[in-house]
């Protein structure tokens, strides 16, 4: 059975590790560490579940996060996770196609998400 190829990718996610979580190291080794494994498999779950079939090309992201609490973030921490976890899921071969990057930050709801929208350009 072939796919269609998609038009373009829609995930509602649960809040994404910050950098400071998603990644481990243990002297000068670097890697995915517990929290980023989770979210990489959710993210790969959620793929999977709607049949997300690798968009190719140059791609423009948009991306809304509602975060869980009040605390103050840099939102630019939450991207790497979110972007890196999504090419492993199969949206994209590579997060370099991206040539549009739209981020949000909305109203605080309680547990946190995101919603991610990739798109051809």
């Amino acid at each position: 059975m072939t796919r269609k190829p998609s038009t373009h990718i829609d995930l509602l996610l649960p809040w994404p590790p910050s950098v400071n979580h998603y990644w481990g190291q243990v002297g000068n080794r670097r890697f995915i560490g517990k929290k980023g494994k989770e979210f990489r498999k959710y993210v790969l779950q959620s793929c999977l579940d709607m049949g997300v079939v690798s968009l190719e090309g140059r791609l423009a992201v948009h991306v809304s996060l509602n975060p869980p609490d009040r605390r103050k973030r840099d939102i630019d921490n939450i991207l790497k996770a979110l972007l890196d976890a999504c090419e492993h899921a199969g949206c994209y071969a590579s997060d370099s196609q991206i040539d549009e990057l739209h981020v949000i930050r909305q109203t605080n709801i309680q547990g946190g998400s995101c919603s991610i929208l990739v798109y051809p350009i």
